[in-house]
C-alpha cells in the first residue's frame, strides 16, 4: 500500500490503512516524543495520543507528496509533547531581560553516537531540553518557540545556549572531544 492510499482510506476510517500508517511511523514518532519526555511509558502514551488526534483530524491533511505526512505526524507529537508539559508545569522558563549569548565551540563531533546524544539531550532539564528540541531538531525559529512557549525570543535564544553549553560538558564528561 502506498502512503497516499493509506492516507485516503484513513479518510474513509478504514483500519487496515490506519495500521499500515501507525506501523509505518510509529517508531519514529516515539522518537519524537522520548526527546521531549524523559520517561519511555509517558511518551508511548503521547505518541498513541498524538496518533489519535492524526485520525481524528485527518480530513484536513493535504497531501503534498513524499515527506508531508511525516511534517504533519511531527507537528501533531510535539504539540502533544509540549500540551503534556505545560499540564505537567515543566516548562517554567527563566524570564530574563537580556539573553547573554554562552560561548559553543564549533567543529565537528566525534566518538559519539546518535543514541548516546539522544540520552545527554533527555538529560537536559525540561525547559532546555524543549527549546533545543524545537530549535536545534525540529527547526523552529526563536519567534515561533517563542510563541508555542508563551516566552520571549531573548528567553528562547537564552534557554537553547545554555542547554547547548550543558550538552557539551555531558559530551566532554563522555570521553567525546571536538575537531576544529
Amino acid at each position: 500500500m502506498t502512503e497516499e492510499k493509506a492516507i485516503q482510506g484513513c479518510k474513509k476510517q478504514d483500519r487496515i490503512s490506519q495500521k499500515f500508517l501507525y506501523d509505518a511511523y510509529s517508531d519514529g514518532m516515539l522518537m519524537v516524543c522520548v526527546r521531549y519526555v524523559k520517561n519511555l511509558p509517558d511518551a508511548e502514551e503521547l505518541m498513541l495520543n498524538g496518533f489519535f488526534s492524526f485520525f481524528r483530524s485527518i480530513d484536513r491533511f493535504v497531501y503534498s507528496g513524499k515527506g508531508s505526512l511525516v511534517a504533519w505526524l511531527k507537528k501533531i507529537m510535539v504539540n502533544e509533547c509540549l500540551m503534556f508539559l505545560r499540564k505537567k508545569g515543566a516548562l517554567r522558563l527563566v524570564e530574563e531581560e537580556y539573553a547573554g549569548e554562552i560561548p559553543v565551540d564549533g567543529g565537528s563531533l566525534n566518538n559519539i553516537n546518535a543514541g548516546e546524544i539522544l540520552k545527554m539531550v533527555t538529560a537536559l532539564p525540561d525547559g532546555y531540553r524543549t527549546v533545543f528540541n524545537l530549535f536545534a531538531i525540529e527547526g523552529y525559529g526563536h519567534k515561533e518557540i517563542a510563541t508555542m512557549l508563551g516566552i520571549t525570543e531573548g528567553t528562547s535564544k537564552s534557554q537553547l545556549n545554555k542547554g547547548r553549553a550543558i550538552l557539551q560538558q555531558l559530551i566532554k564528561q563522555n570521553g567525546c572531544y571536538y575537531e576544529q
